[in-house]
């Protein structure tokens, strides 16, 4: 009995000791079999939905995947039966849904439109660039800003558009450019040059101000320009991050990739702001009477103290935001455009075709501008261009925020909280949506007869739908047409590289990496 103590304190220590290695193998094991399965798994795309890891959720495949998103989440999304699937955050079960069902789309852009606001998210990352602008707003502060800007997009401004911006930027610099480039035989970034266009088109229409960004390479527009650009991918990086607190720690100190973006949203500010007081100085002596955009919310700022409380601030939110949509989004598609047409010579020669016709049938020699008349004739270039956005839409997805718990279509839960994208990017290679040739650039899908027929918004969401449809849809296609049409009947564009499709920047707008390098040669035929 004296010795019973020892013997069972002898055995406690080693059963204590089996246990810690024990417990020591299976710590050191966990994150290995984890890892183990991650690394095994990581390349397989074909999947229900994403894929769920114990304790991290969806953020190690996102991870994996981040610099090839969006190819990442149509896989998953082409592969999972409803074309919808759950994003798991590492804690606390959905974080958020994606989708890509017309129905789904039709539910959260339209028929529960107020469940479905912007959310604080989405408005806090892009809070510093885009402020409190049209894109980057919800509530009465949006239907105040939806409802001036609607305004300025009517038939009368369509017309006037066309005749005094568009044809005037084309005929004097966009195609005295080409030609000296075509004499010359250097390459050219057609990609920069496109932006310059739509960035002189959409200063005009909004402000009544003519930068002759497109004929200057080192001016202060120019670097206005670099500016907006790099905050804009910047920006949207945010979204990437696997935790929103890494890009807020780094703005608080002010690092890396948040110390250049409060950079260039200085210069873009001070660009804004340029422009707002030289158009309150005028106003203020009564010098000029515009009817331009911006004119148009100086007029109805009196009327909206208890919405807008800082007008100077308000009114740059307003340039930024307008900058944003005719700019980037004009020319990405076009861009993404030329690329196809590169490889698509019979398209080309179908456009050649067509325009050859309307100019013979009005009497028109090569060279003069298109009316409006005439490009609303130009049913084939019309799908061709519809046809080019639908693979490479300028925003590729778009995220809106559940305010209260909900039920899509499909029978898919959203709570309160999650964010809800949908991918207008997998749409437009959804079997399910075009067919099988889903992944083929083919114009003639959106004729009927020779005459072009649109489609639901809500299969084809790229100027968006419901209350928030893009403003500047039907300017959008007047400007790529005009000069889709005048480029292609005077000039050969060849797209370097065009066999390898090019890298793009996952920013707010699907900008190509590195530009689009051309070479252009005249067509002797075009002076006949």
């Amino acid at each position: 009995m004296l010795h019973q103590p020892h013997l069972t304190h002898f055995h406690l220590s080693k059963t204590m000791e089996i246990n810690q290695v024990i417990i020591s193998i299976t710590l050191c094991l966990i994150p290995l079999l984890y890892f183990f399965f991650f690394f095994f798994f990581k390349h397989k795309t074909i999947c229900s939905g994403f894929r769920k890891y114990p304790i991290f959720g969806t953020i190690p495949d996102f991870l994996s995947n981040r610099h090839r998103f969006l190819e990442w989440s149509t896989d998953v999304l082409i592969f999972t039966p409803t074309h919808t699937c759950a994003f798991y955050r590492s804690v606390g079960g959905t974080h958020g849904v994606f989708t890509a069902d017309p129905a789904n789309v039709e539910h959260i852009l339209k028929t529960r439109f107020e469940n479905y606001p912007k959310g604080p998210r989405f408005l806090s990352i892009l809070q510093d660039f885009l402020c409190t602008g049209i894109f980057n707003a919800d509530g009465p502060l949006w239907r105040l800003q939806r409802k001036i800007a609607s305004f300025t997009f009517n038939m009368r401004t369509l017309r006037n558009f066309l005749l005094h911006s568009v044809q005037v930027e084309i005929t004097t610099r966009l195609i005295p450019i080409l030609e000296d480039v075509s004499k010359s035989s250097r390459i050219l970034d057609f990609q920069d040059v496109l932006e310059r266009f739509a960035f002189d088109n959409v200063c005009k229409l909004a402000f009544n101000v003519d930068p002759g960004c497109l004929n200057r390479t080192g001016s202060n527009e120019s670097e206005f320009m670099w500016a907006f650009n790099e905050a804009t991918e910047l920006s949207s990086g945010r979204f990437l991050y696997a935790l929103p607190m890494l890009w807020k720690i780094r703005r608080f100190f002010n690092f890396g990739s948040e110390n250049k973006l409060t950079e260039s949203i200085k210069t873009v500010h001070e660009f804004a702001d340029k422009i707002i007081r030289s158009r309150l100085e005028e106003k203020k002596y009564n010098k000029g009477n515009y009817d331009d955009l911006l004119s148009r919310f100086l007029d109805n700022m009196e009327d909206n103290h208890d919405l807008v409380t800082s007008s100077t601030k308000f009114l740059r939110d307003v340039v930024i935001s307008v900058i944003l949509a005719g700019k980037d989004t004009t020319s990405t598609g076009l861009s993404w455009l030329f690329w196809l047409l590169s490889l698509n010579p019979s398209v080309v020669e179908k456009i050649r075709s067509e325009i050859d016709q309307i100019r013979v049938r009005n009497k028109k020699t090569v060279g003069r501008a298109y009316d409006y008349e005439e490009l609303q004739e130009m049913h084939y270039l019309q799908a061709v261009i519809s046809e080019s956005l639908r693979l490479y839409p300028p925003v590729p997805v778009d995220t809106k925020a559940c305010s209260e718990d909900d039920i899509l279509p499909d029978g898919t839960m959203v709570k309160k909280g999650c964010f809800v994208m949908y991918h207008i990017y997998a749409m437009g290679r959804m079997e399910s949506i075009w067919g099988k040739d889903c992944s083929e650039f083919n114009p003639e899908r959106w004729l009927e007869n020779g005459v072009f027929r649109p489609i639901s918004p809500f299969r084809y969401p790229v100027f968006h739908a419901g209350p928030r449809v893009c403003l500047g849809k039907e300017m959008a296609y007047i400007q790529m047409k005009s000069i889709v049409a005048s480029v292609l009947e005077q000039f050969d564009v060849d797209v370097l590289g065009k066999e390898k499709r090019p890298d793009y920047l996952l920013s707010l707008t699907l900008r190509i990496k590195n530009g689009l390098p051309v070479r252009l040669t005249k067509r002797i035929r075009a002076n006949k």
